[in-house]
């Protein structure tokens, strides 16, 4: 965990003493919450969110306040990776857009506070959908709504003006692809080099080996999320689906839109689609009657966008490859002891799966 006095001394600095008191219409102080019971303006309570394989949240209770606290995962982690103060940045560039943000109120970069950067933000409730579709959402029409707010969502990201939001030196456009293949064969290498002691994947030599040689000559260039799917949505309470809220955005830059189109894709399933390959990373129910197909998407995209989505199979099996590079940086965490993350002991046959995934998407034996 965290050194709570400590968070709870930074967030004083920040944000000022905790309070129990809210304004009522007429601008007097009570001591009342919503439902009318009194609020503790000392309460303070810091608890880890168990959902979720990278970063660490934790929900902060601070008086009458419901906080949120983004750090890395304990141990060594590979260059660049887990970057929470770029979350900050880009969350509070975005609030004042279409896109649907929380509200960041304050980052921390000295390490000596809780041991790592830190930032914390407003929290969002709703639902995040992980394993099983929510039964209010259980029918043909909100099953499609489902998919729309999802890659509209998208395309909204990818319609943002980075200069007018103060994020145009945000990234470096400029070979955005061919450098997203070069940084995930780099974290497989930072990771084989604890974990090809263990056992070897020499079906990810094969698919490194492809991809550098099939990157794009040319991309659009927009804002990116670098992790957008489901499980870092969250939708509203009640129906229609709404969505009210995109987290995890530590691998945002400016790049190329259609590697965040691929990612969606490579999580979203038709019917008929052979069983995935990292169960415990995917869902099967938007085979279900109702949801878009990963083409409807596609469509829907290319419309609000204007861009088309060309070179499926490379976005495809690069979205594959990155997955699997995170698997075994989570399985070298997992040898070294750094994690009690049940998930992470798994990627040693999962890894190899999702290897051979990303060149059967190569091979054209999983087509959009």
């Amino acid at each position: 965990m965290v050194d709570e006095s400590a968070l709870r001394a930074f967030l004083a600095d920040a944000l000022g003493e905790p309070t129990g008191t809210d304004a009522d219409a007429s601008g007097e102080s009570t001591d009342a919450d919503a439902s009318g019971e009194s609020t503790d303006a000392d309460a303070f309570a810091v608890e880890r969110h168990r959902e979720g394989h990278s970063n660490e949240t934790l929900f902060v209770t601070y008086g009458d306040r419901e906080l949120v606290v983004r750090r890395p995962p304990p141990g060594e982690t590979a260059e660049t990776a887990h970057d929470v103060l770029r979350e900050y940045r880009v969350t509070d560039a975005l609030v004042d857009t279409p896109v649907p943000v929380p509200v960041p109120v304050a980052a921390c970069e000295d390490p000596a506070v809780i041991g790592s950067d830190f930032y914390v933000m407003e929290r969002t409730r709703g639902t995040v959908i992980r394993d099983a579709e929510p039964e209010r959402f259980a029918t043909p029409a909100h099953r499609r709504r489902l998919g729309e707010e999802t890659v509209d969502t998208l395309a909204a990201i990818h319609g943002v003006d980075p200069a007018a939001v103060g994020l145009a030196e945000f990234g470096r456009p400029e070979g955005f692809t061919r450098r997203q293949v070069n940084r995930w064969a780099g974290q497989f290498q930072w990771a084989f080099e604890t974990t090809m002691a263990e056992r070897e994947v020499p079906e990810i030599f094969e698919a490194t080996e492809w991809l550098t040689d099939n990157v794009p000559e040319a991309h659009p260039t927009t804002l990116v999320h670098g992790d957008f799917k489901l499980d870092n949505l969250m939708f509203a309470p009640g129906t229609p689906p709404e969505l009210v809220g995109v987290f995890d955005w530590e691998l945002s830059t400016l790049g190329d839109p259609r590697t965040d189109l691929g990612w969606l894709l490579s999580f979203w399933r038709d019917p008929d689609d052979p069983e995935p390959a990292v169960p415990e990373l995917g869902t099967t129910f938007t085979e279900r009657e109702g949801y878009p197909t990963r083409r409807e998407l596609v469509a829907r995209w290319e419309d609000a966008t204007g861009f088309t989505y060309e070179h499926d199979r490379f976005y495809r099996a690069l979205a594959v490859y990155k997955l699997a590079a995170l698997g075994e940086m989570f399985f070298r965490r997992h040898l070294e002891g750094n994690g009690d993350d049940e998930l992470y002991p798994l990627m040693r046959d999962r890894v190899p799966a999702m290897a051979e995934r990303c060149l059967r998407i190569v091979d054209g034996d999983e087509p959009l």
